[in-house]
């Protein structure tokens, strides 16, 4: 990737509203029931590789604010990462605009409630058998903050890129 000025101006301003849309609705974006509407920019790397760090940084940031225990920040972020650079592949392999925000908004989903309750239960020794739970919850919160919000997002940058 050309690292250029634009590129990394996106990447700030992604990175920071990431981060700041996390803030604002912080009694919605931490704990065990999460809907992060921060999470609607998870749909960004199918257009800008730069989305992939800048994700990353504005989890780490709004985890950090968030004042979480360093392996959820830590891990968290780059179950964010790994979740933004596979978005990202979708966006490369597939060409249907429909089909490409369906699949491209499963990692952040699936990853996200599989691998935080784990982080949860390794930071915070969370009671195993409520690791069930919290993947349902998770997975529900992820699908409205990633499509609810995404689908819209993912429409609106392509039609601004036309």
């Amino acid at each position: 990737m050309k690292i250029t000025t634009k590129k990394l101006a996106r990447a700030g301003v992604i990175a920071g509203l990431y981060t700041v849309i996390s803030m604002l609705v912080f009694p919605l974006a931490g704990g065990a029931v999460q809907i992060r509407i921060s999470e609607a920019l998870t749909i960004l790397p199918l257009f800008f590789i730069e989305a992939i760090p800048a994700l990353f940084v504005g989890c780490l940031v709004s985890n950090l604010i968030l004042g979480l225990a360093i392996y959820d920040i830590l891990l968290g972020s780059l179950v964010t990462l790994v979740s933004a650079i596979l978005t990202y592949f979708i966006g490369k392999v597939i060409k249907r605009h429909i089909l490409k925000v369906l699949f491209g908004g499963i990692f952040p989903i699936v990853l996200n409630a599989f691998f935080l309750p784990l982080i949860w239960l390794l930071c915070y020794g969370t009671i195993e058998y409520v690791y069930h739970l919290q993947v349902i919850i998770l997975f529900i919160g992820q699908t409205i903050s990633v499509y609810l919000f995404g689908f819209p997002l993912y429409f609106a940058v392509n039609k601004k890129l036309k």
